[in-house]
C-alpha cells in the first residue's frame, strides 16, 4: 500500500485509467467480433461494412496507447484477408 500522498494519488488515477482502458478494449473486441460473425455467416457486404466501421476504432487505440501500431495493423490485415478469402471461395 502506498504511504506517500503522491503515490496514493497515482494509485487512484491508475484505477480510473485501468477501468477506462478496459472498456475501450472491450469495445474494440466487440467490433472485431461483429466482423468475424458476419464472415462466418457468409455475408461479405455486411462484413466489409463492419470492418469499415471497426478500422478507425482500432486505429484510435494506437493513439491512446492501448494497442501497438503493429497489433492494430495485424488485426485489420487478418480481418481484411478473411473477407477477401470469402470472394475467392
Amino acid at each position: 500500500m502506498a504511504n506517500i500522498a503522491s503515490a496514493k494519488k497515482r494509485a487512484r488515477q491508475q484505477v480510473k485509467r485501468r477501468a477506462h482502458n478496459m472498456s475501450i478494449r472491450s469495445m474494440v473486441r466487440t467490433q472485431t467480433k461483429k466482423v468475424i460473425t458476419s464472415i462466418e455467416a457468409g455475408n461479405q457486404e455486411q462484413a466489409a461494412a463492419a470492418l469499415k466501421h471497426a478500422a478507425p476504432i482500432i486505429d484510435s487505440m494506437v493513439n491512446k496507447g492501448i494497442y501497438t501500431k503493429n497489433k492494430a495493423a495485424r488485426t485489420k490485415s487478418r480481418l481484411n484477408a478473411r473477407i477477401k478469402a470469402m470472394n475467392a471461395a
